[in-house]
């Protein structure tokens, strides 16, 4: 193709499972030419070169579908329309806007990046990949994403799409996240990038759409890939086996009694540690190990002296709901106890509240916390 490069080195053993007369060019032509045609252009992070959007954009793509992005994106851009906005939104501002999204910790650098943008760099964006990747939160794939659709800047992009595609279509084996795999899959992305800058948004999002609506994990549709006459894992038929699947591990169990104090229509919130689970979002008060037993005498004791508050009437306990997280499952214990009255330090504390429970959208929520107390709503209205 015109304006593209002549070669470009694939290392030995990428190129050894090419087939004769296929370069790296017509890859990347194929890809950005499907893409223009068959790919999805109609997103509302596409078709602007706004690198605040686009950034905002890759950030809640990690490790979450599109379809569950699209409503939390146009709801953040309603509150924050800027950089700058978003470096100066109260943190629960930007929990409460992020909440249901998961992952929390995104949320979190996306705030402490807005910062740095508006402090390091006047409120634009660099347009440097590696710039970008010092941004908290953007690690070398997502920097070179916002690059490639804001700046044009040929620069190779590796989530966990792509990795999939690169893996079947170069017939590299092995779980991609290992180490040692994941090292040839970026010499494979190096290697097929685009010579020319105008194709870097086409063939980046191509790899994208490519990934996520044809070269699926299982059952790919091979016949409306517009590379697929080359794929190695197709040619060999291991299109099941390339990649491997991540070594199964089976997930612990755990279990945790909640607290649900209610005064009227409220209940007591405590702030989570900023580092952890659910950081930073409001929870219900967790109960201890050594606390008492909800059916023994002690057990209202022990919360009047803890949250100085007086019980008016006995504890029920709810129907447990069961979590799953990346690592581990949590089995969530709702007690419930009605309030007669509270003392003035727990009313007035930057780590507690007392939320009203017609405020649960509207606040910065862990998803399970929220499905308890909206089914406590429920049963109260």
């Amino acid at each position: 193709m015109t304006g593209e490069r002549s070669t470009r080195s694939t290392g030995g053993g990428a190129r050894a499972n090419r087939q004769p007369g296929l370069t790296t060019e017509s890859f990347a032509s194929r890809i950005s030419t499907w893409q223009r045609e068959h790919g999805r252009n109609s997103l509302p992070w596409q078709n602007t070169r706004d690198p605040y959007r686009i950034w905002l954009s890759e950030i809640m793509l990690q490790q979450t579908q599109v379809a569950t992005v699209l409503g939390y994106y146009e709801r953040f851009l309603k509150t924050c329309p800027t950089v700058a906005d978003l470096a100066i939104a109260e943190d629960d501002t930007v929990m409460a806007l992020w909440a249901g999204l998961g992952y929390y910790s995104r949320a979190r650098n996306l705030h402490k990046a807005a910062k740095l943008v508006v402090e390091r760099h006047g409120g634009t964006f660099p347009n440097d990949v590696a710039a970008l990747a010092e941004l908290p939160g953007v690690g070398r794939s997502t920097a070179s994403a916002i690059a490639a659709f804001s700046f044009d800047t040929i620069a190779p992009i590796l989530d966990g799409n792509v990795k999939r595609v690169l893996a079947r279509h170069a017939g590299i084996e092995g779980f991609p996240g290992a180490s040692a795999v994941e090292k040839k899959l970026w010499v494979e992305a190096e290697a097929r990038l685009p010579g020319c800058a105008s194709d870097m948004v086409a063939y980046t999002q191509g790899l994208m759409d490519l990934g996520a609506t044809i070269c699926a994990k299982s059952t790919p549709s091979c016949l409306l890939c517009p590379v697929s006459i080359d794929c190695r894992a197709r040619i060999d038929g291991r299109l099941e086996e390339i990649p491997a699947a991540k070594p199964n591990k089976p997930l612990p169990h755990r279990s945790q009694r909640y607290l649900i104090a209610q005064l009227g229509d409220a209940v007591l919130l405590v702030k989570r540690p900023p580092i952890g689970i659910w950081g930073g979002l409001w929870c219900l008060p967790e109960l201890g190990a050594n606390d008492a037993n909800p059916h023994d005498s002690r057990f209202v004791r022990q919360l009047e002296t803890r949250f100085a508050i007086t019980v008016a009437a006995e504890t029920h306990e709810l129907e447990a709901l069961e979590h799953s997280f990346t690592h581990f499952k949590l089995r969530m214990l709702p007690i419930r106890v009605t309030i007669k009255s509270i003392h003035p330090r727990i009313a007035e504390s930057g780590e507690t509240m007392w939320l009203p429970l017609a405020n649960l959208a509207t606040t910065g929520l862990p998803t399970p916390i929220k499905k308890i107390l909206s089914n406590l709503e429920s049963r109260t209205t």
